[in-house]
């Protein structure tokens, strides 16, 4: 019963990083969007697959892990090339 609560625990903020991934690319700017929050939730999902890993409880809910670090790994890039593109139209107004 814990791991399936689990499970839902992470699809549900696993349903929200597409949400979140489709409106950054379609905005194309990295204002709303915190790069610490991201990393912060990054550095969760990887302590939680740690906790799996290290109390010998390696079971098909670290692919729910795995399929959420994804994610926001793409939010994450995401980020990075809006703050890419905002830089060159900055320069370009300068």
């Amino acid at each position: 019963m814990a791991n399936l609560l689990e499970i839902l625990m992470l699809l549900c903020f696993g349903a929200s990083w597409p949400i979140n991934f489709r409106k950054a690319l379609i905005a194309g700017t990295t204002k709303g969007t915190s790069l610490a929050f991201l990393l912060l939730v990054e550095i969760g999902y990887l302590c939680g697959m740690a906790a799996k890993i290290l109390s010998d409880n390696i079971n098909y809910v670290l692919i729910f892990y795995g399929m959420n670090l994804a994610v926001v790994a793409a939010n994450i890039g995401i980020y990075f090339v809006n703050r890419k593109k905002e830089n060159r139209t900055q320069n370009i107004t300068q």
